[in-house]
């Protein structure tokens, strides 16, 4: 695999934004190294800080078989930025990564933790109002990654897969199951074991103190 694009987005305003009333969604391919630290990558806004950043998810990842994807479906080609995510790879489709499963990009290493849920800050962004239903029937998300190793990384550089060897669950089951409700307690016991990010870990947990799950 290879990173074919590393993307960045300033503060901007947005109509139908959350209570914050800007995004960083607009994002557009930097050149040059960049350093990506645990907190993510340089001058990259993060407005809405309840549901997007953090530690746990510093980076998000779209890969082109999705965009090639979008394309077919929307007729139009998309560039890279397009979803709002900060690295661009080729190759894999994001909903066939595992909770846990980690991307090496040089001397960085970022670890999966999360699908992207959509929110009406993508639909305004895609210009379409229907485009969070759309989103979640397409089941290609992107994913959330942690920074377990900081350093820089440039576009053109050799992406390396490293599957998560412990517990763990897959992307596309993690995004349909958000949608889901009332999830067995196997199957909150086997996200628990997952290495997900905290937003997620928190939801489970609460699912599982009301089922009692000990």
């Amino acid at each position: 695999m290879q990173l074919l694009s590393i993307n960045t987005g300033q503060k901007q305003p947005i109509l139908n934004a959350k209570k914050t009333g800007a995004t960083g969604i607009y994002k557009t391919p930097v050149q040059g190294p960049v350093e990506i630290s645990t907190a993510g990558l340089p001058g990259d806004a993060i407005c809405d800080v309840e549901n997007h950043g953090g530690a746990d998810q510093a980076v998000y990842v779209y890969t082109t078989p999705d965009y090639a994807w979008w394309s077919a479906e929307l007729g139009t080609e998309l560039a890279p930025g397009t979803f709002g995510e900060n690295l661009t790879i080729d190759e894999i489709e994001s909903a066939h990564l595992c909770i846990g499963d980690c991307l090496h990009i040089g001397a960085v290493t970022l670890q999966v933790t999360a699908p992207r849920v959509p929110c009406v800050t993508l639909a305004t962004r895609m210009d379409d109002p229907f485009f969070v239903k759309r989103f979640r029937a397409a089941e290609r998300p992107g994913v959330y990654c942690r920074v377990l190793q900081a350093g820089a990384i440039q576009a053109g550089a050799t992406v390396i897969l490293a599957p998560y060897a412990g517990a763990t669950v897959t992307v596309l089951e993690m995004f349909r199951d958000f949608y889901t409700p009332d999830l067995t307690a196997a199957t909150i016991r086997r996200y628990l074991a997952a290495p997900l990010a905290i937003r997620a870990r928190t939801s489970k947990e609460e699912q599982a103190r009301k089922l009692q799950i000990g």
